[in-house]
């Protein structure tokens, strides 16, 4: 196997590095922050609120990703940045004509307009060290999404953002998106409802499960380490096989009698 940048040969020693995965004190973040920590790189997880149990290796750092000078103010005060995980995300379940505009618009800001910012204030320390960047996506975004509309429209247009950043930020950095599935985190009966609901919900994956966390975490370590050095601009489906399509279970060939 060539050497990675380091001189190592395994393709995936992060030791040296540094991480920053902005939403990394809860859900898919702890997920994600913990992966990372287990390399041995400095990982520095952020968020408005701390954590209630800060990680084993991971630092906390405040910061609301959609206060742009705040965002800025971060990354400049960093010594180096190896990964940006573009993480920080989320909607509650809302209906488009139950309520304005501008309310969607808050949910594209958080998922397509603070991974932009993040992104461009730590550019440059990502193109010094020939880094890398993680944008969190989602199923959502490659289909239709009722309920979080504006959701699933900034993911698919977070999918676009890092197809083109790859583009125009290569050779020096690498952008690629992980295309996430349901996942089962503290939240999940939100989504899902109680133990029945997330069973229920489960039984419609083909690998029989939601996902966890650490298995978010683990897609996040291989396409920011050396292992994964000629991939960028691409989409990775982590979603257990995807959904089964819905006409299968109406139709009626070959169904036994």
């Amino acid at each position: 196997m060539p050497r990675d940048r380091t001189g190592d040969t395994t393709g995936d020693r992060t030791s040296d590095r540094t991480v920053v995965v902005t939403g990394g004190t809860r859900g898919v973040g702890v997920g994600i922050a913990r992966a990372f920590a287990e390399t041995g790189a400095r990982v520095v997880a952020c968020a408005r609120r701390p954590p209630e149990q800060l990680l084993d290796g991971v630092e906390f750092a405040p910061l609301d990703v959609r206060d742009p000078a705040a965002v800025r103010a971060f990354f400049a005060a960093l010594p180096r940045l190896d990964v940006l995980v573009n993480n920080a995300g989320g909607t509650p379940y809302r209906r488009l004509a139950d309520a304005d505009a501008e309310r969607h618009a808050r949910v594209v800001e958080l998922n397509l307009i603070a991974p932009l910012t993040a992104s461009l204030a730590a550019h440059e320390h990502l193109r010094r060290s020939r880094g890398s960047v993680v944008m969190v996506g989602s199923v959502s975004g490659g289909r239709p999404s009722p309920g979080s509309a504006a959701y699933g429209a900034a993911k698919a247009g977070l999918a676009n953002l890092a197809a083109s950043m790859a583009v125009e930020w290569a050779p020096e950095v690498r952008v690629n998106t992980l295309v996430v599935g349901m996942v089962h985190t503290e939240l999940s009966h939100l989504h899902y409802g109680g133990p029945d609901g997330i069973a229920a919900v489960s039984r419609t994956v083909p690998l029989g499960r939601l996902a966890v966390p650490a298995d978010i975490g683990s897609a996040a370590v291989f396409l920011a380490s050396d292992a994964a050095a000629y991939i960028s601009g691409a989409s990775l489906h982590v979603h257990g096989g995807g959904e089964r399509p819905v006409f299968l279970d109406a139709a009626t060939v070959n169904r036994e009698k």
